[in-house]
C-alpha cells in the first residue's frame, strides 16, 4: 500500500466529491450566510467551492493536500489567510490572529482512520507554510461536541499539535505555532517509519528532512 501526500487542486477536490465526501458541497467556510443561504442545490455550493479553490490558488497560492492511497484520494485538509474565509466571522472566537492562517478543513476517510494520514497532512501543511514564508501560526476552530460536521475536532487538533488560544465550551479557537511545529519533526518522521516498516531494531530515525519525501510535487 503506497501513501503520499500531494497538493490540492479542483480535479483532486472532484474526486474526493466523486468519493462521497461530506465537504466537498459544503461552503461553511467560503462564503459568508447570506451568500450561503442564497444557493439553491449542492451542485451550486460546489461550483462556488471550486471557484473559491481557483481564487486562492490564483491570489495566494497552494491551499490544500490531498492524503492519497494506492492513488485513491481518501483525505484533505485546506488552509487559508482569514481574508479569503468569509464564513469564519461567524465563529464566537473569531477573528483569527493576524499572523495566522486559518485552517478550516481536515476530513479522512473512515476507513482510513487511525493510521495517521491527518497527522501527515499537517504536517504538509506546515512545511508548505515554513518554506513559503511569511506566517507565523496556523489557527483552527476546534469542535468540542464530537459532531462529524465541517468544524475539525478540538480533541484531533491537540492531537496533531495545536494549543488552545482562546477559549470556549463548543468552539475554542487553537493555534500551533510554525516553529513549534518544527520540533516534532522527527517524531512524525519516526512514526511514519514504524508504521511504514522502514526502521529496523537498532537502526537510528532517517533525519527529519526525509519527511519532505513523503509529499510528491507537481510536474508541469
Amino acid at each position: 500500500m503506497s501513501r503520499r501526500i500531494v497538493r490540492l487542486t479542483p480535479d483532486r477536490l472532484a474526486s474526493l466529491g466523486e468519493r462521497g465526501v461530506p465537504c466537498r458541497s459544503c461552503v461553511r467556510w467560503e462564503l459568508d450566510p447570506v451568500r450561503r443561504d442564497r444557493l439553491g442545490s449542492p451542485s451550486e455550493a460546489a461550483a462556488e467551492k471550486d471557484a473559491w479553490l481557483s481564487l486562492v490558488l490564483r491570489e495566494w497560492g497552494s491551499c490544500g493536500r490531498v492524503a492519497m492511497v494506492d492513488d485513491v484520494a481518501v483525505g484533505y485538509v485546506v488552509y487559508a489567510p482569514p481574508a479569503f474565509v468569509a464564513g469564519s466571522d461567524s465563529h464566537p472566537t473569531a477573528p483569527v490572529s493576524p499572523d495566522a492562517v486559518l485552517l478550516t478543513t481536515a476530513y479522512v476517510d473512515r476507513e482510513h482512520a487511525g493510521g495517521g494520514l491527518g497527522r501527515m497532512l499537517v504536517q504538509a501543511m506546515a512545511r508548505d507554510l515554513v518554506q513559503r514564508g511569511g506566517v507565523r501560526a496556523v489557527e483552527a476552530f476546534g469542535d468540542r461536541r464530537s459532531r462529524g460536521g465541517c468544524v475539525v475536532s478540538a480533541d484531533f487538533l491537540a492531537h496533531v499539535g495545536f494549543r488552545t488560544h482562546r477559549q470556549h465550551p463548543t468552539t475554542p479557537r487553537m493555534r500551533m505555532d510554525l516553529r513549534s511545529a518544527l520540533t516534532w519533526r522527527d517524531e512524525v518522521e519516526a512514526a511514519l517509519e514504524r508504521l511504514l516498516g522502514a526502521v529496523r531494531p537498532g537502526q537510528a530515525p532517517a533525519p527529519a528532512h526525509r519527511l519532505q519525501t513523503h509529499e510528491t510535487p507537481d510536474v508541469g
